[in-house]
């Protein structure tokens, strides 16, 4: 672990301010990038030890929130304003080419209603804003996927998202159009619920993610570039971090005089909730804390029974709510972040990316102990934690078929000298001044090729995806407007980047059992698909909409990596009046786009 000798403390919280209101009144923020703290629980001190599996009369940790949720009545209203500042400086002390932030932040309780207006203050840009892990029943319109589900938000206008909180626990939020929220334009989001676990303290969010001094449309340019990749001889590989964020600060590793380290306080005897959101633009972590172990409550929103571990490993995307006993000697103690062996799920040219637990009462320094470094990840998550509400997909329908096989393969076109990501060999490219929800309204499926659009036509039928990689690199795949079961995934392997390796292809004969015949197999809305393997995935077609099904590192959904599940599209209109959602953005993205400088120059759907 690198050490300084001369500690500071103050927090960056990238993307967000705390603030918050209920029923109808708006707040005008002003963008705020340094917030000075002496401990995150500050304001996060919700819990107490009583039983927290009970929310109300009818509502606690048992309560399916698929099929029913609290009305509160309360409203909550906030104002986010998304602004670029050219040579920022980031937290680290460093210059950043280019920035985009938003500020603002969602804390709410289950069942509270959301709006959320955006004001779009970029230069040349349009914008959405994505809501990670929301559902959205019968509300697809407020997902935020610029062309599919709207039109981007112009410069100089403005979109007002409208949703309810059916689910509780830990996400953010992001852009999800071009490469916006690898540049800053991204929060965390806090809504209270019941808990699997009782505990003293609620620490609140926790966001780790990578940062980088260049601007992400220089470096996609380069990933996306055959003939000069960051890894010799390797198209599409990414650029090395230039260091890891926590809960938006750290030191500066090549200068320990600049930055600081994010501060943890726990108090003695307590028990601690803390919220742990990857927030990155490619790297994945394994948190661990020396001296202390961890049990998992939630996987992304679904609560999950007690699950004790020594670490937890996160990809893009994922969220893991995790419990704390503050049992050791009154002293300061590590949080690590630490890599992945193999090389293929991320690196940083910080080599120790770490944070500090600092117990109420010990002297404000750097821990003495290293720690010893935790079991290695293969890049793969953990798929053992039990959830508290079972569901089960009918695994004895599933067969392995074209119609539900989803192919993932790198492709370098030498024409156009462009490395591209292509699902069943075609690269999604989506058109943001017509998107699929206008089609749906228009009742036009006759979609192109290229949008990947995947029809499911029947209602409340269990819905099997088979995604083969072809790749030697893993991909963390996040299914916008559901959870999905995960039914079975190949071994990691231990050296993805090996020449010898092949793709290993299901076998229904040999990998029987590999898949789930728990009554209550893991749910979650993002996973890791293992590099030249495959992964088996089930949701139920509950909510009609346009659904995307994607890679979460940037490079490689800007590069095509996604496809759109077009569910009941006979039914959406119904359910929602598209017409008014697509008219908030669409004629203002229609005069603006002939006029912009800066053409689309990958599948649109970057995040």
């Amino acid at each position: 672990m690198i050490l300084s000798t001369a500690l500071k403390y103050r927090v960056y919280i990238l993307g967000f301010t705390i603030a918050a209101v209920t029923a109808s009144i708006a707040i005008p923020i002003t963008v705020i990038n340094k917030i000075k703290s002496t401990n995150i629980a500050d304001n996060s001190l919700r819990a107490s030890p009583q039983n927290l599996s009970s929310w109300s009369d009818s509502f606690d940790i048992n309560t399916d929130w698929e099929k029913s949720w609290p009305e509160t009545g309360v409203i909550r209203t906030y104002t986010f304003s998304v602004t670029e500042v050219d040579q920022y400086v980031g937290a680290d002390d460093v210059v950043k080419e280019k920035a985009m932030l938003v500020n603002g932040v969602s804390d709410s309780n289950w069942g509270d209603r959301i709006h959320v207006t955006v004001f779009n203050n970029l230069r040349t840009n349009g914008t959405s804003i994505h809501w990670h892990g929301f559902q959205h029943p019968k509300n697809n319109i407020n997902d935020g996927t610029s062309g599919v589900t709207e039109c981007p938000i112009a410069p100089g206008h403005s979109k007002t998202y409208s949703f309810q909180a059916t689910q509780y626990g830990t996400s953010w939020y992001h852009s999800h159009i071009s490469g916006q929220y690898a540049n800053g334009i991204l929060g965390a989001i806090h809504i209270d619920g019941p808990a699997s676990y009782d505990y003293d303290i609620d620490l609140g969010v926790f966001p780790i993610s990578d940062w980088y001094y260049g601007g992400v449309d220089n470096l996609l340019n380069r990933v996306s570039d055959p003939l000069n990749p960051f890894v010799p001889g390797l198209p599409g590989s990414p650029p090395t971090s230039d260091n890891v964020f926590f809960n938006g600060t750290n030191i500066n590793p090549q200068d320990l005089n600049h930055g600081n380290y994010a501060k943890i306080t726990f108090t003695p005897g307590k028990r601690h909730r803390l919220r742990l959101i990857n927030a990155s633009t490619d790297n994945a972590f394994t948190i661990s804390i020396v001296g202390h172990t961890m049990a998992i409550i939630a996987t992304d929103f679904v609560p999950v029974n007690p699950y004790p571990v020594d670490s937890v490993h996160m990809v893009v995307g994922q969220r893991l709510d995790v419990v704390i006993d503050a049992n050791q000697p009154v002293d300061t103690y590590w949080l690590n972040a630490t890599f992945s062996g193999t090389s293929a799920c991320g690196s940083s040219k910080n080599p120790h990316p770490a944070a500090i637990i600092q117990y109420t009462g010990a002297p404000w320094w750097a821990p003495s102990y290293q720690g010893t470094p935790p079991r290695e990840s293969y890049c793969a998550d953990d798929i053992s934690p039990v959830p508290v509400v079972p569901r089960t997909a009918p695994f004895a329908s599933f067969s392995a078929t074209p119609a539900n096989t989803l192919n993932v393969s790198l492709a370098v076109n030498t024409t156009l000298s462009k490395v591209f990501w292509e699902v069943n060999s075609s690269t999604i490219d989506v058109r943001w001044d017509k998107p699929t929800l206008q089609n749906v309204l228009e009742g036009d499926y006759s979609l192109p090729r290229n949008g990947n659009v995947v029809e499911i036509p029947n209602r409340s039928q269990w819905s099997f995806w088979l995604i083969q990689n072809v790749s030697p690199i893993p991909h963390p795949m996040h299914l916008h407007g559901h959870d999905f079961v995960i039914v079975g995934r190949s071994d990691a392997l231990t050296n993805p980047l090996d020449p010898a390796n092949v793709p290993v292809a299901f076998n229904p004969a040999t990998d029987a059992w590999r898949l789930s015949r728990t009554p209550t197999p893991i749910r979650r809305d993002t996973t890791v698909l293992p590099a030249f393997g495959w992964l088996i995935v089930a949701f139920e077609t509950s909510n009609p909409g346009a659904w995307i099904f994607h890679c979460h590192i940037v490079w490689h959904l800007a590069q095509g990596l996604s496809v759109q599940f077009l569910e009941r599209p006979a039914e959406i209109s119904a359910a929602m009046d598209i017409g008014a959602a697509l008219n908030m953005t669409c004629p203002d993205w229609r005069a603006y786009a002939p006029n912009d400088p800066f053409a689309k120059a990958d599948s649109g759907l970057r995040l």
